[in-house]
Order: structure tokens, then C-alpha cells, then sequence
């Protein structure tokens, strides 16, 4: 996530703040309308610094000053870093003529949508400080298993513990109309339906019609073309 690489790329630069700002920290976590984890609880529970946690909260609270974000603020964020919904590379770039317009558009507001839900892993349309930096944490320091793990929930749509090909499909039509478009050469239209045709029918190993947890761990551990495929995601979180 663009705005979350933003956020952490400044924690190697302000390691050596005043102590003052520590104090600042505590106090303003008081102030908010939600008031997150004792930071040495999330300390505890991620694979961050007390002090990373405290540059990530204060990033955070400047674009949540209340303490959690529901879905449309996070689209919001998140539409900060793929702003082209309604602007041609044309207009950005004279120089892509050569590629038809209306392939030249992005829309990052239906995968922001299925990530949010990823993010909100209680299901409460709202997502808390805990939420973001626990995922941040998987999703950045955490091992091979527990970032397939994380992908499996992100595809999971429905949370019934399972993946079926529709779900599949729609995760990986929206990280196309987001960031596909924009390849070149330009993805054809059907481009999507075959890598999913083709994913499925490797992961479902029981050809029962669904994936499971553990048939997509071993199916991503097993094929390096769909380890590679899963590396977008690291590149639009």
C-alpha cells in the first residue's frame, strides 16, 4: 500500500527525534476518539520497534485524527496514490499516444474496497491503529507463510475459509483495472480470466470447485510463477 510504504520510509529518518516527541505520542494517543493498544502490547505482537510504532501512529492519526478509518476515507488515502482514475497517460504523457486511450484510465477504488476488508479483520467497517500496523507487520517483516496466509483472507472474500473462482477473479480484475492497464504492451481484455483459469486450476488439487487454506499454500510454496504472480500485491499495498 502506497500510503503505507510512504509512512514507513520516514522511520529510518526520524530515529533520533527530541524525547519530547516521545512524550507528544503518549499524549496525543489519549486524545483520540479511539485509544489504541499500549504500544508495548503492539510491540509485542508485531515485528516493530516501539519507537517505528510511534512514527507509524503519528502517520496514522494525521490522516485519522479519530482514532479508526472507515472504508471510504481509506479509498480516499489510498486513491492519493493511483490519482489517474479520470486522467489519460495522454494528458500526463504526449508521448503515449501510441496506446488507446480509454485503456490509458486506472481505478484503485475496487481493490482499496476488497483490501479494506482485509484490513478489518473483525468486520466492523472501520479499521483501527491495531488493524493497520498488525497487517503492516505481516505484510512487511512477516514470513513466507504468514504473507500467503494474509493473501488467502485479502482472496477470501466471503470469509467462509474457502476461495472459489469468482472471488479469485474479482481480486484479480481489480488489481488489473488498477495497475494493468498501464503495462505495456497493454494487457489484452481476457487477460485476467486466463491467469485465473490457469491459478485454479493449479491450486484446486481435489478439483472439488474451491481452494483451500492449505491447497494454496502448497500450490504458491510449490510454483515460483505464482509466487511471482503474488508479488503484485506487495507492490500495491
Amino acid at each position: 500500500m502506497g500510503a503505507v510504504m510512504g509512512t514507513f520510509s520516514s522511520l529510518q529518518t526520524k530515529q533520533r527525534r527530541p524525547s519530547k516527541d516521545k512524550i507528544e505520542d503518549e499524549l496525543e494517543m489519549t486524545m483520540v476518539c479511539h485509544r489504541p493498544e499500549g504500544l508495548e502490547q503492539l510491540e509485542a505482537q508485531t515485528n516493530f520497534t516501539k519507537r517505528e510504532l510511534q512514527v507509524l501512529y503519528r502517520g496514522f492519526k494525521n490522516e485519522c485524527p479519530s482514532g479508526v478509518v472507515n472504508e471510504e476515507t481509506f479509498k480516499q488515502i489510498y486513491a492519493q496514490f493511483f490519482p489517474h482514475g479520470g486522467e489519460s497517460s495522454l494528458e500526463r504523457d504526449p508521448c503515449s499516444h501510441r496506446l488507446p486511450l480509454l485503456l490509458c484510465l486506472a481505478d484503485a477504488s475496487m481493490y482499496a474496497h476488497y483490501l479494506f476488508h482485509a484490513f478489518d479483520t473483525t468486520q466492523t467497517g472501520s479499521v483501527k491503529f491495531e488493524d493497520f500496523v498488525t497487517a503492516l507487520s505481516i505484510l512487511l517483516r512477516g514470513t513466507v507463510h504468514e504473507k500467503l496466509r494474509w493473501t488467502f483472507n485479502l482472496y477470501d472474500i466471503n470469509k467462509d475459509g474457502y476461495i472459489n473462482k469468482e472471488e479469485m477473479m474479482d481480486i484479480v480484475k481489480a488489481i488489473y483495472d488498477m495497475m494493468g492497464k498501464y503495462t505495456y504492451p497493454v494487457l489484452k481484455e481476457d487477460t485476467p480470466r486466463q491467469h485465473v483459469d490457469i491459478f485454479f486450476q493449479k491450486m484446486d488439487k481435489n478439483k472439488d470447485g474451491i481452494v483451500t487454506l492449505d491447497e494454496f499454500l502448497e500450490s504458491c510454496q510449490e510454483d515460483d510463477n505464482i509466487m511471482r504472480s503474488l508479488q503484485l500485491f506487495e507492490n500495491v499495498m
